[in-house]
């Protein structure tokens, strides 16, 4: 009996591994399918290289992937920049300043911040954060690439945080112990000893946030804007991949007209650009690990 209820747990977990397998080869397909035919209309060259993106312009519709891409990484790298820093100093305060009871309370209210959703997040951008920048410097727009950035940082925060203070904890104990007793302070043993043996695992959280970062949409289309063009200043309005997507979709296109095809072909794009992302942190995380084994 004890034979047979193995070897019917082993055939689920193969079936639920398969459906997962069968899903994204099915995502990639859709996504190429479509996209193929998109190209047959729009040279990929054009596509690649182009300035602008106007698909509404019924003479000469132009499809410049630069411009929305430019977007995505303006709001994603201003994210990256303030979350990371941020999330692995609160990561060493939990892990190493921290009381326990402070723990507990603290690490817990941090990671009910992904539970926010992100259309709260939104608004957040758009009637508080955007007006305070507004102080310092009164020409920004409304919409700007600088408040969803910061917004989307407080979104991924407790990624990088709680999986950075994860990493730690499997830090060896003999490892810290080590460290102090040959007298070195508990900032040096933080972040000569921890960080480093834990670089791995911070790794993966860093990842996982700018996969989040790059893929969010409702906190660009609220703060970020809708307005297409290529610029990586942080005060300009910006059109990222995931709003146009959501903007078009959302709208009255016409079912297999061009526009309609524009969007498997940025998703596309966009699935690309995080599978590249993907796989060279992939190899970096490696690098980082066999360093520290």
């Amino acid at each position: 009996m004890k034979k047979y209820s193995e070897k019917i747990i082993e055939i689920i977990l193969a079936l639920s591994a398969l459906i997962t397998i069968l899903t994204t080869i099915g995502i990639i397909y859709v996504l190429f399918s479509e996209s193929i035919d998109f190209f047959k209309e729009i040279p990929i060259s054009h596509f690649l290289t182009s300035k602008k993106w106007n698909p509404t312009d019924g003479q000469d519709p132009q499809y410049g992937v630069m411009v929305l891409l430019s977007g995505t990484i303006l709001t994603s790298v201003i994210a990256i920049s303030i979350a990371v820093p941020v999330g692995l100093i609160i990561a060493v305060f939990l892990k190493e300043y921290a009381p326990d009871k402070i723990r507990r309370t603290l690490k817990p209210m941090l990671e009910l911040l992904a539970a926010v959703p992100t259309v709260v997040y939104g608004y957040f951008a758009l009637s508080i954060l955007t007006p305070f920048l507004r102080n310092f410097f009164p020409d920004v727009p409304l919409f700007n690439a600088l408040s969803a950035g910061i917004v989307m940082a407080i979104m991924i925060l407790p990624i990088i945080t709680s999986l950075s203070e994860d990493a730690m904890n499997a830090v060896p104990k003999a490892l810290r112990e080590a460290s102090y007793g040959l007298g070195a302070t508990t900032f040096q043993t933080a972040f000569k000893v921890i960080i480093p043996s834990a670089s791995s695992g911070i790794m993966v959280s860093i990842i996982l946030g700018i996969s989040r970062a790059i893929g969010e949409t409702m906190i660009v289309v609220m703060a970020a804007g809708t307005k297409p063009q290529l610029t990586f200043n942080p005060m300009d309005s910006v059109m990222t991949i995931t709003t146009y997507m959501a903007e078009t979709a959302s709208g009255d296109v016409e079912f297999g007209s061009l526009r309609y095809k524009s969007i498997f072909a940025v998703g596309m794009t966009l699935f690309l650009f995080t599978f590249a992302l993907n796989t060279i942190s992939f190899y970096v995380k490696k690098k980082f690990q066999a360093k520290y084994e």
